[in-house]
């Protein structure tokens, strides 16, 4: 774009009245945010409407905003994002090349824009100073580094690179050679990545306000030798998440960019801590220490899941703009990094970045003894102490304080939160501690940049909410680690390291609530005369969504999940299964743990009880708490599948009335099972040593048990029940559902009706639904979800007649819906009692066979292919051999085709699509875990091809009818 401007003269006249009509009213800023959410082709016809749009719609920031948001994958910069863009519209070549000199006009003027373009050209040579308010070190010991920067304040660190290869080869001119085919990540937010050789020519020929900078976290996967070129300095070594081995979180990143690029202003994820080491060209480092949020910055908590969002200029607009407004005792520490110093980022200091040349560096992230409670804290459940950690008490509100009144352990009269100054509220949470050689500025205030300043974990503990729980609370969605993965990490770590189990124990407390569950399982332990658990078991162990702990010879698991009504469906479901095996004699009973006990253990007036239950009849404290199952559903066992089943049903068509939302009582139910221990190891602990014939023998046990799960009896519905139970509720053509086929197909089973009834319930809004889920899922195909998804779904129950009844073509049987590779159990094979033995050079056996499937708890019935969907994924990781491995002994028949969908081209005869919408429509995330298992999906065009890739065998399968 170019704008003629004519030296000490004013325009000949305003262009902006006559250009823009109703629309010069609104301020420039705002029209460009406008425009940004238009697409291409309607900037370019606006372009034309008049000379001030043309302006607008030509500006190359515009165009820069439009091409990142519509490319996911692979990028070519074409000399110019406009071009770019309209490369990417597949518009023919002499299209994008013609390129006439861009028009010029008078009477244009528009400060907004003229800083940007500012921004897109300005050199950054000013920028730069010699010292910087950051302290340097040379050769400083581990033992000085703890004592004082740890976990305190920032310090640039000499010396920690100076025997690295990357300290010499780590140069563009260096790396293109090598790594100029290998595609790198670029930036943190887009889901964007080029080849090197590619970035390369981008940087030289970009004018960009905020560049492009390649921010890769998988390097070590795409370029292996640069592993080889750099090493941990042994001051930052002690990582706690090392024991996830693969699983850990993202932790290291390759830091490339141009000058203007670089990071604005965030507090690294999880509260952890940060080294960066560069290793060519120069950065400009501002930090602010915790509780200290920039100006021009602010930060957003979501009150429903504790989600942190930070909205702040890039990082130079912030030096341009910002920084000069800044009284200079208000000014952040600031340094020039060098290349060959390494920076230390202390946890939950703020900190911006600015590249003032070319820089390559490394930087990783880690959790050690300094900083690990904080981690902890911030995977808390609950949003106010997520909000305090950054922001400091300027995210609170007045509900808020309350909470942190109730948590005061003392001095209430001392600490009046909502009297407080900003001054005083900046000075509260910052906790400023004076050095030995700090001093006084010449107004009588301490220079903050001349003390230590150190994170309070008593002090921010305060601000958790303590009535929220890990297990049923709302997770936050940008956590360090999985809800799940929370739980094992901390279980590795507290059997892993005996001698750091206080503070391993506060982590916990703080995070899942340990002590209030180590509580209760002490309750269940001296009513059932078991023996308290050792040292070893006394954190929750296992991925599943309640606290489960395993013992030496037992396994006790309290049911949370959901809330107390839902955990006593789930209980009762279970004990109802356990019921039916027995009476039937099946052999899935001999690979399920023992049932030893279970019961309720309630919190009533202050004080536990315990009421056994074998999950039959109401017992009283489920009365009190006026739990009653739905009148129709069974008398043996109230709580069991058929009131679950409607229980959920309720749930799906009335979220915003669901029924734990109404349960007003008093009384705290937590239901729990006991079971025998047994012996071996979980798959997730083998599978990387499994030779591939156990893995076979595996699917053949899984077929072979999901078989005799299939053919279980379940109970069957009765159609008053569900009469009864939607005219009490009320359900109707009113509530957004069209139930016309309930009488229009009177022969379907009330279980396929409510099936049915719950996909279409599912369908609404799915493309919104699959929006907030994995960042991974492509946008092409979640915009083409709702027309891949069936119109009609009864469709899906290869409907038949038979003697003239209408009969269902599938088959309905109880699920487990929960096959992954934490619920299955291995013994060695040989091995007496399953534990292995030491071979003859001093290794392990590793030759071992399935024996158990555990955590019944998500019971249900329903169509049985659902069952394939966590083993396929989870267990398999999409290996189309296992899966057929599995199908030879499965041997059961999943679907019955009809003759109408005798062609090949009728997606209802295939069940590769039957398998694919009940992905689609999964109350879990499975999308996201797909598409990490096929990476090469995620530039899919259609759900047909994810359908054939991932289920394509089962088109193939026949079944045994």
């Amino acid at each position: 774009m170019e704008i003629l401007h004519q030296s000490h003269t004013f325009p000949i006249r305003d262009r902006r009245a006559d250009s823009l009509g109703d629309f010069k009213y609104i301020p420039d800023e705002i029209i460009c945010t406008i425009l940004d959410c238009l697409t291409p082709l309607d900037l370019a016809r606006l372009a034309c409407v008049s000379s001030f749009m043309y302006i607008f719609c030509n500006e190359e920031p515009l165009w820069m905003s439009v091409c990142l948001k519509k490319v996911s994958g692979h990028i070519q910069y074409k000399g110019s994002w406009q071009k770019t863009t309209l490369h990417l519209e597949n518009l023919p070549n002499e299209y994008i090349e013609f390129c006439r000199k861009p028009l010029q006009f008078d009477g244009f003027s528009s400060p907004f824009l003229y800083r940007r373009l500012y921004r897109c050209h300005t050199t950054l040579d000013g920028f730069s100073f010699d010292d910087g308010n950051v302290e340097r070190k040379n050769d400083i010991s581990a033992e000085q580094f703890h004592r004082e920067y740890d976990g305190i304040k920032p310090v640039l660190l000499n010396g920690l690179a100076d025997t690295w290869p990357a300290r010499k080869t780590w140069t563009i001119d260096h790396l293109v050679p090598k790594y100029g085919d290998t595609t790198f990540k670029i930036s943190s937010s887009l889901k964007v990545s080029m080849t090197f050789k590619d970035y390369v020519s981008y940087m030289k020929q970009q004018h960009d306000e905020d560049p492009l900078y390649i921010f890769d976290d998988k390097f070590g996967e795409s370029a292996p030798g640069l592993l080889k070129d750099y090493t941990v300095p042994q001051i930052f070594q002690e990582d706690f998440f090392d024991v996830l081995d693969k699983n850990r979180p993202s932790f290291r990143w390759l830091v490339i960019g141009p000058a203007r690029s670089g990071a604005s202003w965030h507090v690294d994820p999880g509260l952890t801590s940060a080294w960066n080491t560069l290793l060519c060209g120069r950065k400009r480092w501002a930090l602010y220490p915790p509780g200290t949020v920039p100006l021009g910055v602010t930060v957003h908590v979501d009150d429903d899941d504790g989600d942190i969002s930070v909205d702040s200029p890039s990082s130079l607009q912030w030096w341009l703009d910002f920084y000069p407004l800044l009284a200079d005792e208000n000014k952040p520490i600031e340094c020039t990094q060098l290349p060959g110093e390494t920076i230390f980022v202390p946890s939950g200091w703020w900190h911006c970045v600015l590249n003032l040349e070319t820089t390559i560096a490394v930087t990783q992230n880690f959790v050690n003894s300094r900083n690990f409670e904080f981690v902890c804290l911030d995977m808390a459940p609950g949003y106010c102490h997520r909000g305090v950690c950054r922001a400091g008490l300027l995210a609170l509100d007045e509900d808020s304080l309350e909470i942190v009144e109730k948590n005061m352990p003392c001095e209430k009269e001392n600490f009046r939160c909502i009297d407080l100054t900003m001054k005083e509220t900046k000075a509260r949470i910052l906790r400023p501690q004076q050095n030995e050689n700090g001093k006084e500025n010449a107004n009588g205030s301490y220079n903050v940049w001349e003390h230590d300043f150190s994170y309070d974990i008593n002090y921010l503990a305060m601000f958790r909410n303590r009535e929220l729980d890990h297990f049923t609370s709302p997770w936050c969605p940008d956590n360090s680690l999985r809800q799940r993965g929370l739980r094992e990490w901390l279980s590795r770590l507290w059997v892993g390291n005996p001698g750091k189990r206080e503070m391993i124990w506060k982590g916990a407390c703080l995070a899942l609530n340990a002590d209030k569950w180590l509580d209760c399982l002490g309750k269940i332990c001296f009513f059932h005369s078991l023996p308290f658990p050792s040292e070893n078991a006394k954190l929750p162990v296992g991925m599943g969504s309640n606290p489960v702990y395993v013992m030496d010879e037992y396994v006790v698991k309290i049911f949370a999940e959901g809330g107390p009504q839902s955990s006593i469906f789930d209980l009762g479901t279970e004990l109802e299964f356990y019921s039916t095996l027995s009476e039937v004699n099946s052999p899935l009973k001999n690979h399920i743990p023992n049932v030893l006990a279970s019961g309720i253990l309630h919190l009533e007036n202050g004080s536990y009880n315990i009421d056994s239950w074998d999950g039959k009849k109401v017992p009283d404290v489920i009365r009190k708490c006026n739990l009653i199952p739905e009148k129709g559903t069974g008398d043996v066992f109230p709580f069991g599948v058929q009131s679950k089943i409607l229980f959920t049903y309720r749930k799906d068509l009335s979220p915003e009335n669901g029924p734990d939302d109404s349960d007003e009582s008093t009384i705290v139910l937590l239901p729990y099972l006991i079971t025998k221990r047994c012996k071996g190891k979980i798959f997730t602990e083998l599978r990387d040593v499994l030779p591939w014939e156990d893995v076979l023998n595996l699917a053949s046990f899984l077929g072979e048990q999901l078989r005799s799960l299939h053919m279980l009896p379940y109970p069957s519905f009765s159609n008053s029940a569900l009469s009864d139970f939607e005219q009490n509720r009320g359900f109707s053509s009113a509530n957004g559902m069209d139930m016309e086929f309930v009488s229009n197909e009177s022969d379907i089973p009330v279980e396929w009706k409510i099936f049915v009834r719950t996909l279409m319930e599912k369908k609404k809004n799915v493309s919104g639904r699959l929006s907030k889920r994995s960042g991974s899922i492509p946008k092409t195909l979640i915009e083409k979800a709702e027309a891949y998804l069936p119109d009609d779904f009864l469709k899906l129950l290869s409907i038949y007649e038979e003697n003239g009844m209408k009969k269902v073509g599938k088959p309905w049987s109880w699920i487990h819906r929960d096959i992954m590779d934490d619920n299955i159990y291995m013994e060695c094979k040989s091995c007496s009692h399953g534990i292995p033995a030491p071979t003859s050079n001093g290794g392990v056996a590793k030759s071992w066979r399935p024996t158990y499937i555990l955590d019944f708890s998500n019971l249900a019935v329903g169509d049985s292919i659902n069952d394939l969907i966590p083993m396929h994924l989870d267990v398999f990781r999409g290996n189309s051999d296992l899966l057929k491995q599995f199908l030879k002994s499965y041997k059961l028949s999943l679907m019955r085709k009809t003759p109408q969908q005798g062609s090949d081209d009728d997606k209802y005869g295939r069940l590769s699509y039957h398998a694919m919408c009940f992905c689609i429509l999964h109350d879990e995330n499975v999308l996201g875990g797909l598409f990490k298992t096929w990476k090469e999906l995620r530039g899919a065009e259609s759900w047909e091809e994810v359908e054939l890739q991932v289920w394509g065998e089962l088109n193939n399968y026949e079944g045994f009818p």
